[in-house]
């Protein structure tokens, strides 16, 4: 019973040394990093931030290939409407044609919207990584702070300070010059286009057909304004390093 209770424990008892759970969303305190002896902190930092850059591209080369291959399609059914027209006019084949390519189209087209709706978001989310990291170069070497024109904090603020390049005047045209963007107004041409196409078939006249194409693009842009909203919305749940003056310490 003695020999057993001088023996020291296994290192690899559990009990003995109990992990260490880090909490989400923890940070350090600032200069901690500037501090630290841990060997090739700055290669570890670096490897994570080509982590990220590579997943930024792989992201969008995923989502450019969806959206070549949606345009693509479209394209082939104007080819095959060009065709039908050339064989039979403007009749009831044609109008039944019209409408079922307007309607896939439009599916494939939200489908692809939500698709890069969703990028988008991830890459925001990508971003404030990165921004991070930088945050943490600038701990461990504070005089890099001039040559550094994207932000070092993740909040919306440093966000958008990535994104614009320190230019926040040009934001409306990174909006309107975006993918997003691009892809809401040729998925709504195609709604617009399949009302007036459901108004010429219940022998609406012109005035009809323009009243329904204009309701159906103008609805089809009212919602996915709405879901870009919800997707895009600046309230993130995980801001560590906002920007500002740091709070003043508590207790």
């Amino acid at each position: 019973m003695a020999a057993q209770e001088l023996t020291p424990p296994n290192e690899t008892d559990a009990r003995a040394v109990p992990p260490v759970t880090p909490t989400a969303g923890s940070t350090a305190p600032p200069g901690a990093l500037r501090d630290s002896t841990a060997p090739g902190l700055p290669v570890f930092l670096s490897t994570e931030h080509w982590s990220l850059l590579g997943t930024r591209s792989m992201t969008w080369s995923e989502v450019m290939s969806r959206i070549t291959i949606y345009l693509t399609v479209v394209s082939a059914f104007l080819v095959v409407l060009v065709l039908t027209v050339q064989k039979t006019g403007f009749g009831t084949p044609f109008r039944v044609m019209a409408i079922g390519f307007a309607a896939a189209a439009l599916v494939m087209g939200s489908l692809t919207a939500v698709r890069v709706d969703l990028a988008s978001r991830e890459d925001a989310d990508l971003i404030r990584a990165m921004n991070r990291l930088r945050r943490a170069y600038l701990e461990l070497s504070p005089e890099l702070a001039p040559y550094l024109t994207t932000a070092t904090t993740d909040d919306q603020a440093g966000l958008m300070q990535t994104y614009t390049l320190g230019t926040p005047q040009h934001l409306v045209l990174h909006i309107v010059g975006s993918t997003s963007f691009f892809l809401m107004t040729v998925n709504a041409i195609v709604a617009g286009t399949l009302g007036a196409l459901v108004a010429a078939a219940f022998d609406g006249g012109p005035a009809a057909m323009t009243v329904a194409g204009v309701l159906g693009g103008l609805a089809y842009v009212g919602v996915n304004l709405l879901i870009a909203s919800r997707v895009f919305s600046p309230d993130h749940p995980d801001v560590r390093f906002p920007s500002g003056p740091p709070a003043p310490p508590t207790g």
